[in-house]
């Protein structure tokens, strides 16, 4: 019996959705949001790599899609209906938004992970898809791991033990 699980990798500002029994994967997650959308009933999952919170804030004019919250969560959310979710199965898990660096001044601009987080949670409300798990904010790198078939999320932070939520 071959248990060999097929790993896909979402790099930064880039997603992808697969099908139980692959794993879905990104690395790099600092002020970066990694938010993972699954239907837990068809064991569909998909990952995306969140640069930015809101791609109205772009000055150029062909985008990337993928790298802002407003734009790649809908997206995602329609190739996971593509493949066979049901979008009423839907639901949530995210990482990430860390404050990777302690800035003197107060200004909103550099607090990039907080802006990710609070954006992608917005979307994802506006959206109506529970989050049913998180692990945000602090000052660590993540990597993270998804498998469809559990529902679980493995999160490794920098110089700290593995969690599942």
């Amino acid at each position: 019996m071959n248990d060999v699980q097929t790993i896909v990798k979402v790099g930064i500002a880039d997603l992808n959705v697969i099908k139980a029994p692959e794993l879905i994967r990104t690395a790099g997650l600092g002020s970066c949001v990694g938010v993972v959308l699954y239907d837990q009933t068809n064991q569909i999952a998909g990952l995306s790599h969140i640069l930015l919170p809101d791609s109205s804030l772009a000055k150029q004019e062909n985008i990337n899609k993928y790298k802002y919250a407003d734009t790649a969560i809908p997206l995602l959310l329609e190739q996971m209906v593509g493949i066979g979710a049901r979008k009423s199965l839907i639901k949530a898990k995210i990482a990430g938004g860390a404050q990777m660096f302690q800035f003197s001044s107060n200004s909103d601009i550099m607090r990039i992970g907080p802006r990710n987080s609070d954006a992608v949670l917005e979307i994802l409300k506006k959206l109506k898809v529970p989050v049913i798990a998180a692990d945000i904010g602090g000052s660590s790198g993540r990597t993270i791991e998804f498998d469809p078939r559990t529902s679980m999320l493995k999160i490794r932070k920098v110089n700290k033990e593995e969690i599942y939520i």
